[in-house]
């Protein structure tokens, strides 16, 4: 089955799927590895590790449709990407689908922020009509090639426009066709619960680290019926980190080659598939012989 097959099955089968932010191969198949069922492509992941950029709407459809390429090519499992606004109106969109799609995305989200767009849980956001996110969902979903490819309807519109209007604009897109809503930042406990009780259809949660919503457990989050969670940050947050520490080490130890937790060449070869590689190159050795 593909990769989109496989998504839209955990969803026929109610399953609660955890996709945790990655943001290029390295850390795609880390999620991988540690026995996730799919992966979030981060748009701001991707542009903080591609173009070294914050999350300004600054990474183009391009440089995002490359980066889920390389990343689906490294893994087996479904990537949900961010495709920001669809980077222009009803046109724009049906090609950002069309490239998505054929790149080896499994689903992807599309917002009702006006172009360029922010990370959602920035303030002073703007958003675009209602009819026109109405529409180019409905774009998004007449473009789509393989009926199974996940259209999932993101609004930024609740600290912009209120809460009800978050919900009106979810269920507005639930209508013309989008198979998830996302209610991006809710901004307390009490809205994170109603979302599920007042869209009329299956939820996604995206949460950050430090954003504005409250950080719950993921028992919480299911016990609350969201059919997904998006963990944005979690990797990208974890690899700064790790990048600031060791680096730390090496100006004040002298020492770069004494970590405490330290992966040999052969280690990291393997995570990245090293095996089949190796099997390659003896089948080739044994043929020139």
């Amino acid at each position: 089955m593909s990769s989109v097959g496989r998504l839209r099955q955990l969803l026929l089968n109610g399953d609660f799927i955890v996709a945790p932010g990655a943001f290029d191969c390295l850390s795609a198949k880390a999620v991988e590895l540690a026995g996730f069922s799919a992966i979030y492509m981060t748009g701001m992941g991707t542009s903080a590790s591609r173009l070294g950029l914050p999350d300004y709407g600054l990474a183009t459809m391009s440089e995002m449709v490359a980066n889920a390429s390389a990343m689906s090519t490294a893994v087996k499992i479904p990537i949900i990407a961010d495709a920001d606004t669809g980077y222009g109106n009803e046109l724009n969109m049906a090609r950002t689908i069309h490239e998505y799609e054929r790149h080896g995305a499994a689903g992807v989200h599309v917002e009702d922020q006006v172009f360029p767009k922010k990370c959602g849980h920035l303030d002073r956001k703007q958003v675009i009509p209602r009819n026109e996110f109405v529409s180019k969902i409905h774009a998004a979903v007449k473009a789509r090639s393989n009926p199974d490819f996940i259209i999932i309807a993101r609004t930024d519109c609740n600290s912009v426009m209120g809460f009800e209007e978050a919900i009106a604009r979810a269920n507005a897109a639930l209508d013309v066709g989008a198979d998830l809503a996302l209610v991006e930042a809710p901004e307390s406990m009490a809205q994170i619960e109603k979302v599920p009780q007042r869209v009329q259809g299956p939820c996604v949660l995206n949460m950050l680290l430090g954003g504005k919503s409250p950080v719950l457990s993921l028992g919480d989050v299911n016990g609350m019926g969201y059919r997904v969670v998006l963990l944005s940050d979690v990797l990208l947050c974890a690899a700064i980190t790790a990048y600031d520490s060791a680096l730390a080490t090496v100006r004040t130890s002298r020492d770069p080659l004494h970590f405490a937790d330290t992966l040999a060449p052969n280690a990291i070869f393997q995570r990245l598939g090293a095996e089949n590689w190796d099997k390659l190159r003896v089948e080739r050795e044994q043929a020139v012989v």
